[in-house]
């Protein structure tokens, strides 16, 4: 289904995100994983993009098997990295001959080894190109781009950085998908900037729940300029272990969720970390059983 259908059928949607495996055996892995949350009615899945060699093979396969055997719209991430224009092209045909109808389109960071991303020679140096190349060669497809609550690590300007999410924007996005945040309000004055900016697409909250220690510092890590909270910090110190560790994230990013469907968000988008167990615990606390989902 186009990711349009899906926003404009639903007043809330609820998504998952993994990101790529690294050998066949994770894929079989991470493909179980993906099932278990089937019953749970997603509003679509999306799998991050694999920039190289056999990651990148992985990632396609994986994705062409979502589509072939479940009945979930998948949405593939498509970045710039490495990638020439023909070899774009080439992946978004093959997409096409699978029916998979949706991408998110992303420049994508920097290289291994590399402090500034590079344009690849007969490629793209910004999303907002990839988008454009997909709209006019690929019409059929539904495109999201992301977005920033706490603002773009390389674009300290915020004022300019919103007119670069204008520009991804206009050249065919069909909506917002933002990177995770643990502060709802940073997503409020983010979702108003957008409405000065005169940016009407809709505007899906990421939300990652904490689950270990070691992993709210690769978060902060790998998410640069994420802020955790003092509030959720002094929980999470307090926590004996990984175990409480989780039941504070968990709780957490459950009251995120529920405020931010009482502000009328248009979705809400899970970074899963490739596990089942939390998404599951938040549908719950939510009162969302196996038969019933905010998307119906």
């Amino acid at each position: 289904m186009h990711i349009r259908e899906i926003l404009d059928n639903n007043r809330i949607s609820c998504s998952f995100e993994f990101f790529p495996p690294k050998s066949e055996k994770a894929s079989e892995t991470l493909f179980r994983t993906i099932s278990d949350l089937v019953p749970l009615k997603p509003a679509y899945v999306s799998v991050t993009y694999g920039a190289g060699g056999s990651s990148r093979d992985l990632t396609h396969d994986l994705i062409v098997k979502i589509q072939k055997e479940t009945n979930i719209t998948v949405v593939s991430h498509l970045t710039c990295v490495g990638s020439t224009r023909d070899e774009i092209h080439a992946v978004l045909s093959r997409y096409r001959e699978n029916k998979i109808r949706n991408i998110m389109a992303l420049r994508g960071d920097p290289q291994a080894g590399s402090e500034k991303f590079v344009r690849t020679e007969g490629g793209f140096g910004y999303a907002s190109e990839l988008v454009e190349f997909i709209k006019k060669n690929f019409p059929e497809m539904g495109i999201g781009v992301a977005g920033y609550p706490e603002g773009h690590p390389e674009t300290p300007n915020r004022i300019i950085e919103m007119d670069n999410l204008k520009r991804k924007v206009d050249a065919g996005a069909d909506y917002i998908c933002t990177q995770l945040f643990f502060d709802n309000r940073d997503f409020y004055d983010f979702r108003e900037r957008c409405e000065i900016a005169g940016i009407k697409i809709p505007i899906i909250a990421g939300i990652m729940p904490v689950t270990s220690m070691k992993g709210m510092y690769r978060m902060a890590e790998l998410a640069l300029g994420t802020r955790i909270p003092a509030k959720l910090q002094r929980a999470l110190l307090r926590a004996e272990d990984d175990s409480y560790v989780e039941k504070v994230g968990i709780h957490w990013a459950t009251q995120q969720v529920h405020e931010l469907i009482d502000n009328d968000v248009r979705g809400i988008h899970f970074y899963t970390l490739n596990q089942s167990k939390a998404t599951r615990e938040i549908y719950s606390s939510l009162g969302i059983s196996t038969s019933t989902s905010l998307n119906r």
